[in-house]
């Protein structure tokens, strides 16, 4: 008896649509295959989580993106190089951490050059704040880890003083990796010879 076809990876098995957003989503459910979840909050046009989910076979990767253009693009080419560990969600950040992930389901998220938003009257609008913290921290599980990369230093003063206020953390070393994949945004940064500033925490018991 033949074994029966497994089912063709397609942008709309990628593109991840909860049966209900009012209620925490069942995210094992998603994936094939068992392994640590990995979330990037605002992936953009997918450069650095479809690279991850590819080098990484053993981690999920669900990625969050606002714009469905980008959305799109993410889960055609995750559909193109046959990737099963990612999935994309088009939903805010804050809604998807506060509400949607369940607690301690997340072992790394990363948050990589958010908008600025550099107007001082528009500052609310920044992803990285308190309540975000807050929120993502209960995502992880006990030692999970947040990675913030930006390369606006006024934001990343903003983001260290939300990060000092903040209970639950403690900070970690970043370990160095050439080969590790980088965002469209951070390749660019780099090849301008800008700097790019970024901190690890790690959620602890408090």
């Amino acid at each position: 008896m033949s074994t029966p076809a497994a089912t063709p990876l397609t942008p709309d098995l990628v593109h991840w649509i909860p049966a209900s957003i009012l209620e925490p989503a069942s995210v094992t459910e998603l994936f094939p295959q068992s392994g640590p979840l990995c979330v990037d909050y605002g992936c953009g046009e997918g450069a650095f989580v479809v690279a991850m989910a590819k080098r990484h076979p053993e981690r999920n990767f669900l990625a969050t993106e606002r714009l469905a253009g980008r959305v799109e693009k993410v889960c055609r080419n995750a559909a193109r190089l046959g990737l099963s560990n990612l999935r994309v969600l088009r939903l805010e950040n804050l809604y998807t951490a506060k509400f949607l992930l369940p607690p301690g389901s997340v072992a790394v998220s990363y948050v990589s050059f958010p908008d600025p938003w550099p107007k001082r009257a528009h500052q609310s609008r920044r992803l990285v704040q308190p309540e975000f913290l807050a929120a993502v921290r209960r995502t992880l599980a006990v030692g999970g880890e947040l990675r913030l990369k930006t390369d606006d230093l006024p934001y990343f003063q903003w983001m260290e003083k939300v990060v000092a206020e903040a209970v639950g953390w403690e900070r970690g070393d970043w370990p160095e990796d050439p080969a590790e994949p980088l965002t469209n945004f951070e390749a660019r940064f780099i090849a301008q010879g800008l700097p790019i500033h970024k901190t690890r925490l790690l959620k602890t018991e408090a």
